[in-house]
């Protein structure tokens, strides 16, 4: 298992925590295919690899876009900075797809779900995530004056 789910941070929106615990899933089974094809590197695991890869880039647009959604529904004053965020996040999982779709280079693929991955799903929670979830729950911005 790459990410226990009790490493995630909990936020003040339980949709959000719901669909962070889905994508921990993903990224877990992702993984699992990862070290599959890494064991045995055959078309079978190669397939299977690059099918879950497209269902996490998939599911990542669709959780992206339901707090998107909402931020922009409730005027999130610093929605550019965090849709940013997820814009970034996306075209670099698009970009690591398709060197492996191109190069089938399995150890940049584990480089990158086992370094960057776990760290900017942490991160984002931490900052963005968190300061959006509150902002849902109670109205407060984080940009208001004191």
């Amino acid at each position: 298992m790459l990410i226990e789910i009790n490493d995630i941070p909990v936020v003040a929106m339980d949709f959000m925590n719901e669909v962070h615990e889905e994508d921990v899933k993903i990224i877990n089974d992702l993984f699992a295919l990862v070290l599959a094809y890494e064991k045995e590197p055959s078309e079978e695991n190669f397939n299977a690899v690059t099918a879950d890869y497209q269902k996490w880039i998939t599911h990542t647009v669709a959780h992206f876009e339901g707090e998107e959604v909402k931020m922009r529904e409730l005027n999130f004053p610093p929605y550019p900075m965090h849709k940013g965020e997820h814009d970034n996040a996306l075209q670099r999982m698009r970009d690591v797809l398709k060197h492996w779709e191109e190069h089938r280079d399995i150890q940049a693929l584990k480089i990158y779900l086992i370094e960057e991955v776990p760290a900017w799903l942490t991160q984002h929670i931490q900052t963005m995530d968190t300061v959006t979830a509150m902002f849902f729950s109670s109205g407060l911005s984080p940009c208001a004056a004191h």
